[in-house]
């Protein structure tokens, strides 16, 4: 199903619902990403759930907001290698260069400027390339 649930007849504004949006497997859960396809969206949003401690990465070019909805209650970031415990309705600013992972289980919205780029994921921890086609937990 189309990203793109309701357009007004001039094209100015979209609707989705997260539910409709086809998950795509990601090493820390799955992830639905809306407005890709959306040529004037300047940047992407993210509904991710997280069922396992993600692997370290950091972005070249773009920044991240995690914004979250739901989390277990041992859930934390690690930003930096600094752990940072969160809790429902934590907001963090992700920019370029920080090496971060979430840690435990939890639900985010994840704004991403510019558009979400899988390509532009650089692992830290050395298993192997980043830049899968289905990239990280993003």
């Amino acid at each position: 199903m189309s990203q793109e649930l309701a357009a007004s007849p001039r094209g100015r504004y979209r609707v989705v619902h997260f539910d409709e949006i086809p998950g795509v497997a990601c090493p820390c859960g799955t992830a639905r990403r809306a407005f890709a396809d959306v040529p004037e969206s300047p940047g992407t949003i993210h509904r991710t759930e997280i069922t396992e401690d993600a692997r370290a990465h950091y972005h070249r070019r773009m920044t991240e907001t995690y914004y979250v909805l739901d989390c277990g209650p041992d859930a934390a970031m690690e930003l930096d290698g600094e752990r940072i415990p969160i809790r429902r309705g934590s907001c963090i600013l992700i920019p370029p260069g920080v090496v971060h992972r979430a840690v435990g289980r939890m639900t985010i919205l994840n704004v991403v400027f510019p558009k979400f780029d899988p390509g532009d994921e650089v692992l830290v921890d050395g298993d192997r390339p980043a830049g899968s086609a289905q990239g990280l937990c993003s």
